[in-house]
Protein backbone atom coordinates (compact mmCIF):
# COMPACT_ATOMS: atom_id res chain seq x y z
CA UNK A 1 0.00 0.00 0.00
CA UNK A 2 2.83 2.39 0.89
CA UNK A 3 4.66 1.63 -2.35
CA UNK A 4 1.51 2.20 -4.44
CA UNK A 5 0.65 5.44 -2.63
CA UNK A 6 4.15 6.82 -3.14
CA UNK A 7 4.25 5.70 -6.79
CA UNK A 8 0.94 7.43 -7.49
CA UNK A 9 2.07 10.70 -5.91
CA UNK A 10 5.57 10.78 -7.39
CA UNK A 11 4.72 9.56 -10.91
CA UNK A 12 3.95 13.14 -12.00
CA UNK A 13 7.55 14.10 -11.16
CA UNK A 14 8.89 11.16 -13.18
CA UNK A 15 10.10 9.26 -10.13
CA UNK A 16 9.70 5.49 -10.14
CA UNK A 17 9.24 3.72 -6.82
CA UNK A 18 10.67 0.21 -6.80
CA UNK A 19 10.40 -0.55 -3.09
CA UNK A 20 9.10 1.17 0.02
CA UNK A 21 9.62 0.14 3.65
CA UNK A 22 9.03 1.60 7.06
CA UNK A 23 12.40 1.67 8.82
CA UNK A 24 11.38 3.61 11.91
CA UNK A 25 8.08 3.70 13.72
CA UNK A 26 7.51 6.11 16.59
CA UNK A 27 4.46 6.40 18.80
CA UNK A 28 3.15 9.47 20.55
CA UNK A 29 4.65 9.85 24.01
CA UNK A 30 1.37 9.01 25.76
CA UNK A 31 0.87 5.84 23.70
CA UNK A 32 4.50 4.74 24.10
CA UNK A 33 4.24 5.22 27.87
CA UNK A 34 1.04 3.21 28.07
CA UNK A 35 2.51 0.44 25.91
CA UNK A 36 5.64 0.27 28.08
CA UNK A 37 3.53 0.16 31.25
CA UNK A 38 1.46 -2.70 29.82
CA UNK A 39 4.61 -4.59 28.77
CA UNK A 40 6.12 -4.17 32.24
CA UNK A 41 2.90 -5.32 33.92
CA UNK A 42 2.82 -8.43 31.73
CA UNK A 43 6.45 -9.20 32.64
CA UNK A 44 5.76 -8.73 36.37
CA UNK A 45 2.72 -11.03 36.25
CA UNK A 46 4.72 -13.69 34.37
CA UNK A 47 7.57 -13.45 36.88
CA UNK A 48 5.19 -13.68 39.85
CA UNK A 49 3.53 -16.72 38.28
CA UNK A 50 6.92 -18.45 38.03
CA UNK A 51 7.78 -17.52 41.63
CA UNK A 52 4.50 -18.92 42.96
CA UNK A 53 4.81 -22.03 40.80
CA UNK A 54 8.30 -22.67 42.21
CA UNK A 55 7.23 -21.93 45.78
CA UNK A 56 4.31 -24.36 45.58
CA UNK A 57 6.66 -27.05 44.30
CA UNK A 58 9.08 -26.39 47.16
CA UNK A 59 6.29 -26.52 49.76
CA UNK A 60 5.01 -29.80 48.32
CA UNK A 61 8.53 -31.21 48.39
CA UNK A 62 9.08 -30.06 51.99
CA UNK A 63 5.86 -31.68 53.20
CA UNK A 64 6.65 -34.85 51.29
CA UNK A 65 10.20 -35.10 52.66
CA UNK A 66 9.08 -34.39 56.24
CA UNK A 67 6.49 -37.15 55.93
CA UNK A 68 8.90 -39.62 54.30
CA UNK A 69 11.68 -39.13 56.81
CA UNK A 70 9.22 -39.06 59.71
CA UNK A 71 10.95 -35.96 61.10
CA UNK A 72 7.82 -34.41 62.55
CA UNK A 73 4.11 -35.23 62.65
CA UNK A 74 1.99 -32.32 61.48
CA UNK A 75 -1.76 -32.09 61.92
CA UNK A 76 -3.78 -30.12 59.36
CA UNK A 77 -3.56 -26.87 61.34
CA UNK A 78 0.22 -27.08 61.67
CA UNK A 79 0.56 -27.99 57.99
CA UNK A 80 -1.54 -24.96 57.06
CA UNK A 81 0.63 -22.70 59.24
CA UNK A 82 3.80 -24.16 57.74
CA UNK A 83 2.50 -23.79 54.18
CA UNK A 84 1.48 -20.20 54.88
CA UNK A 85 4.87 -19.32 56.38
CA UNK A 86 6.82 -21.01 53.58
CA UNK A 87 4.77 -19.29 50.88
CA UNK A 88 5.34 -15.89 52.51
CA UNK A 89 9.09 -16.51 52.77
CA UNK A 90 9.46 -17.98 49.28
CA UNK A 91 7.27 -15.41 47.50
CA UNK A 92 8.31 -12.34 49.49
CA UNK A 93 10.53 -9.70 47.96
CA UNK A 94 12.52 -9.11 51.14
CA UNK A 95 14.63 -11.49 53.18
CA UNK A 96 12.79 -13.33 55.93
CA UNK A 97 13.11 -12.00 59.47
CA UNK A 98 13.30 -14.58 62.26
CA UNK A 99 10.43 -14.76 64.74
CA UNK A 100 10.82 -16.30 68.16
CA UNK A 101 7.85 -18.42 69.17
CA UNK A 102 7.40 -18.19 72.92
CA UNK A 103 4.25 -20.31 73.09
CA UNK A 104 2.56 -22.97 71.02
CA UNK A 105 0.48 -22.73 67.89
CA UNK A 106 -2.63 -23.29 70.01
CA UNK A 107 -2.28 -20.21 72.24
Amino acid sequence: MLEKELADRLATAGITIREARISHLAYAQEIAGAMLQRQQATAIVAARYKIVEGAVGMVEMALEELGKKNIVQLDDEKKAAMVSNLMVVLCGEKNAQPVLNTGTLYQ
